[in-house]
């Protein structure tokens, strides 16, 4: 009986002290283990599966009609390149876009190539060689357990990463238009981090640092997640998303050419550059739908909206998609000279009158008119 007790007795205390093991871990703070603070600094891990699911395939050149490069420039100030930025330290084992890229720079996981300024060759000669690009930037870090010299890999501590001083990236945009689906296709086909250092003057200079493929980034771009807006926190897409999805905001700052100039040396004024960027933007955005003949719909709907430009032009409006409403109603205003141009327009033509041909009373037609006339009487 005794030692039936003490059994009882027993599990109650085992089962109180897990009890309260479980409230004080879900209630209180737990610090880091070492183990936590590897699986941080690793990051997710990716499988040879995951990197094939990832890759895109590049479309050969058989089947392309039609392939463009931009380089865009992503100012992470303006608040659509914001998620990319954010947080700016580790969070729950979040981290921005430039401390993943680094991390898996010096940790080997993904090569990096040098910029060349428009001339970008993604080969094993141009990679970069690590340690050259930290001590190339000033960027403290040590080696990593198991790095060799012909496998080099580093570590840097959370407040030696420069996270706070890359405020650009540079992307290159590949435009191609596909035969087999008919289709204008857009993807990112390299990121570089920009650091952004002030001088003795007070102004700042940008230091390109190297380029990475997006396709090896992908896997681990995926399982980073982020919200887009202050107004809902709910992350809903991830960076990868973001880039496919074209959510950024990028500014043109150079096209491929055979000169290899860039739009400000093309375009020393600011306001032709603008123009020049608006351009292309809007024939690479337009260049799959001029290839097709619209519908009935379309075109009704593109006419409707000419007579409303010519109408308000008319009126004397500067801005032709601009509606204004007058003070008697809320339809816009028709000047004389348009509702005289669209009267003429809707009457049709008078037809010439043809002079009556007298019959002689000889005829057959006018006998038999006659007769009829005869009979009803």
């Amino acid at each position: 009986m005794n030692f039936r007790k003490i059994i009882i007795s027993l599990a109650a205390a085992l089962t109180f002290t897990a009890a309260f093991a479980q409230v004080e871990s879900a209630g209180g703070v737990r610090k880091r283990s070492e183990r936590d603070k590897t699986a941080d600094r690793e990051g997710p891990k990716v499988s040879g599966r995951m990197q094939d699911f990832f890759e895109t395939k590049a479309p050969h050149d058989a089947d392309l009609y039609y392939m463009r490069e931009i380089y865009r420039q992503l100012d992470l100030t303006k608040a659509p390149n914001s998620p990319l930025y954010y947080p700016e330290d580790v969070v729950d084992g979040k981290e921005n876009l430039f401390r993943i890229i680094l991390r898996l720079v010096v940790d080997g996981s993904i090569p990096a190539y040098e910029y060349l300024d428009g001339r970008e060759v993604f080969t094993d000669k141009y990679q970069v060689k690590v340690a050259d690009m930290l001590d190339r930037f000033g960027i403290y870090a040590q080696r990593a357990k198991g790095s060799t010299e012909k496998n080099p890999r580093f570590e840097i501590d959370e407040a030696d990463v420069p996270s706070g001083r890359v405020l650009n990236y540079y992307i290159i945009e590949k435009w191609e238009f596909d035969r087999r689906s008919n289709r204008m296709k857009t993807r990112v086909e390299a990121i570089c981090p920009v650091l952004n250092r002030s001088d003795d003057y007070g102004g700042e200079t940008r230091y390109p640092m190297f380029w990475v493929k997006f396709d090896a980034l992908r896997p681990y771009l995926a399982q980073q997640y982020v919200f887009l807006s202050d107004d809902n926190n709910l992350e809903q897409y991830s960076i990868d998303d973001y880039f496919n999805l074209g959510m950024y905001d990028g500014e043109i700052y150079k096209t491929r050419n055979l000169r290899n100039l860039s739009m400000a040396q093309m375009f020393p004024d600011e306001d032709d550059r603008r123009r020049a960027q608006d351009s292309i933007d809007n024939r690479l955005r337009s260049y799959g739908k001029n290839l097709w003949v619209p519908t009935r719909e379309e075109f009704l709907a593109m006419k409707e909206k000419e007579a409303l430009a010519e109408q308000a032009l008319a009126n004397g409006d500067s801005i032709p998609d601009r509606t204004t409403v007058t003070e008697s109603s809320e339809t816009p205003k028709i000047s004389a000279r348009a509702k005289k141009r669209s009267s003429t327009k809707k009457k049709a033509p008078k037809r010439a009158k043809q002079p009556k041909v007298k019959s002689s009373g000889t005829s057959a037609s006018s006998s038999a008119e006659k007769s009829v006339r005869r009979r009803r009487r």
